[in-house]
């Protein structure tokens, strides 16, 4: 039950079973985008291999050949003897050839329809937002935007920006929304570290958040779901410009 508690929202979503394609590289994907995104905190052990292989509902072999890869990506480190086990290593940039290699895997076509997904998710959630979430609620949205203008590094700011849309999920009150986000978010992501290194393009996101939060918080849904969506039909035109430039 303690177990369950703990796994429940953004990391439920992590250790779901995996599509049954390429089981490997779905493991690999799943957790590696979970280390970026920041769902899974540095240094935390990860479950038994017998536990996780049962959980993302993948064979021990198919699990440690995942696991092998993740550490050569510097993502995973693996101690022996008592005490021993996999644990998250958060690398401090995200190996950005990785990323730039993710990316040749979407055509212009894919991200664009992505990006459709994502913004319906946004726009949708802010929306319901407005009509349902009390000042007070925002808070958590508030402290995540002023932590993307603190972040240094792409990684760091990938990781919040994603959070951001989160929590603007958890406050439409939508468990369905919120799980979908996290799924799109450990889909996506880790991406956006290849169009959040500029530093002025982090403080227009931040901008634009802020303004989200805003119309929220004076109830204008139409307008909150419209600031929403165009912030993250921006940042897909960015990831998309950057697949072209490839």
């Amino acid at each position: 039950m303690k177990q369950q508690q703990r796994d429940g929202g953004a990391r439920a979503a992590v250790f779901a079973p995996v599509d049954n394609r390429a089981r490997v590289e779905a493991v690999v994907r799943r957790l590696g985008d979970a280390i970026e995104l920041g769902l899974l905190a540095d240094g935390e052990q990860l479950p038994g291999e017998s536990e996780l292989a049962g959980r993302l509902g993948v064979s021990t072999v198919t699990l440690r050949e995942a696991l092998m890869a993740l550490r050569q990506q510097g993502l995973v480190t693996t101690r022996r003897g008592r005490g021993g086990g996999s644990f998250v290593s958060l690398p401090e940039v995200p190996a950005e050839d990785r990323l730039r290699a993710r990316l040749r895997g979407w055509s212009t076509e894919e991200l664009r329809d992505l990006g459709d997904h994502w913004a319906a998710l946004s726009g949708a959630a802010a929306r319901l937002a407005a009509d349902r979430t009390a000042p007070e609620d925002l808070d958590p949205l508030r402290r995540t935007v002023e932590e993307l203008v603190r972040a240094e590094d792409a990684a760091a700011r990938s990781r919040v920006y994603g959070r951001f849309h989160v929590e603007l999920a958890a406050a439409a009150q939508s468990a369905r929304l919120t799980r979908e986000q996290v799924a799109l978010q450990t889909e996506i992501g880790a991406l956006l570290c290849l169009v959040l290194t500029d530093d002025a393009y982090r403080e227009e996101v931040a901008d634009r958040h802020r303004a989200v939060i805003s119309a929220v918080q004076d109830g204008a849904h139409d307008s909150a779901g419209a600031l929403a969506e165009r912030c993250v039909r921006e940042s897909t035109a960015r990831l998309i410009a950057v697949r072209l430039a490839l």
